[in-house]
């Protein structure tokens, strides 16, 4: 997760960066909308969170040594 937030934080920065390029591409948005980088950070950071949660969660309900046994 540590990295994924990593992540997300330098792609941010990098999409603050990049508005002069973009600005023209934009029609009716502000390249820095503070609601529309929040909200795919957020999303992002969700998706993240769940895709360490599941694996976790299958590697709780195994007991230790029934692991160790089994290699």
């Amino acid at each position: 997760m540590k990295l994924a937030l990593l992540g997300i934080a330098l792609r941010l920065a990098g999409a603050v960066a990049l508005t002069r390029v973009m600005v023209s591409l934009l029609f009716e948005v502000n390249p820095t909308d503070p609601a529309t980088l929040i909200g795919v950070a957020l999303m992002l950071a969700a998706v993240a969170m769940l895709a360490c949660y599941i694996p976790a969660r299958r590697a709780l309900s195994i007991h230790p040594m029934a692991a160790l046994r089994h290699e």
